[in-house]
């Protein structure tokens, strides 16, 4: 294979799970008095770093972010979390790429802890030799910091195997922190992103379903 590195995203890659994301958003929003601002456009959450949605999509001060990302993380432990459903055919791509010998890790934005057990709730744990999120204290949060993380996680180093390495996501933030990192990108059509929010940042390979994906993984 081309690759030996393989970075997924989690929510709108590997999982559904918008209405999940939703209702811990709202359930965090109402809790501190705040107007509802309008959910409709997933693009505008899903993906980057909690932290920076309720400070962009929600107008909230640093402090209120801050008081909302816990108040977000508590309804999403306890709720919010069960609410996620593996894409059609997802699980073969990873079973596939598992046998053929490559490493595969979730590198996401989600904070790490939630990104583990929506794996072993998935019921894909098994083809994950690493799931990389972001931390507690936001030091860790976007996908250039993430990237890294990630292939050293599986025994590689970015500079050293950065022709070995592809970042697979659906959101403009997973082509953008390829691009900074400098490793190959291949973008799913299925996810919350859009195609032209992931060319504008240097995106120019798409899989329209997991059958693609394989095809443009396996290669």
């Amino acid at each position: 294979m081309k690759y030996k590195y393989f970075l997924f995203d989690l929510d709108g890659t590997i999982s559904e799970s918008a209405i999940g994301i939703r209702e811990s958003l709202e359930k965090a929003i109402l809790r501190l008095n705040k107007p509802l601002p309008n959910l409709d456009d997933y693009t505008l959450y899903i993906g980057p770093p909690l932290i920076d949605t309720f400070k962009n999509v929600c107008c909230f001060s640093d402090e209120e972010a801050h008081v909302g990302v816990e108040y977000y993380r508590e309804y999403y432990n306890t709720k919010g979390k069960y609410r996620n459903k593996l894409y059609a055919g997802i699980d073969e791509v990873l079973k596939k790429l598992k046998k053929s010998g490559g490493k595969i890790a979730v590198c996401s934005s989600k904070y790490e802890k939630f990104a583990e057990e929506i794996v072993e709730l998935l019921g894909v744990r098994e083809y994950f030799d690493a799931v990389c999120g972001s931390t507690l204290d936001g030091s860790r949060k976007d996908k250039k910091d993430l990237i890294p993380y990630a292939v050293n996680a599986l025994g590689g180093d970015l500079d050293e195997n950065r022709a070995e390495i592809v970042m697979i996501g659906d959101t403009y933030f997973d082509a953008k922190g390829a691009k900074v990192c400098g490793v190959d990108f291949v973008g799913v059509e299925y996810g919350y992103g859009t195609n032209q929010s992931m060319i504008d940042e240097g995106a120019v390979t798409f899989a329209s379903d997991t059958s693609e994906l394989y095809e443009l993984l396996g290669q």
